[in-house]
């Protein structure tokens, strides 16, 4: 398990742009994900009639659809017990079996640092 006052900076970065997501948003989660380059996709949960995704797989998404061809961590605020085996394949899809998704709650205290893939 991973404290939250012994992430790195940019580590707690994505946990806070996940976390402010999640609030300002009013949905159940926030994400978000480091490209190669060091850029920051944030997203909420989409829950349309037509069009469900969870907050991690719409800033996959959304990093992709930027231009992005690697992640080097990506971060996920929730309510949820553990990270959706859909999301864990969605972050290793870009980058890799192996990046770090930090797992947090709704406080923004990182619970559990799991790998993709």
């Amino acid at each position: 398990m991973t404290e939250s006052n012994a992430l790195d900076p940019e580590d707690r970065k994505i946990v806070t742009l996940a976390r402010s997501v999640r609030v300002r948003n009013g949905v159940p989660e926030g994400a978000a994900v480091r490209d190669e380059t060091g850029r920051t996709y944030a997203a909420g949960s989409v829950a349309l009639p037509s069009l469900k995704l969870s907050a991690l797989r719409t800033a996959v998404a959304m990093a992709v659809a930027s231009g992005a061809t690697s992640l080097e961590a990506a971060a996920l605020v929730t309510e949820a017990e553990s990270v959706a085996a859909e999301d864990l394949a969605a972050v290793a899809d870009l980058g890799g079996a192996g990046t770090p998704v930090l797992l947090a709650g709704a406080d923004g205290a990182v619970r559990v640092t799991v790998s993709a893939g």
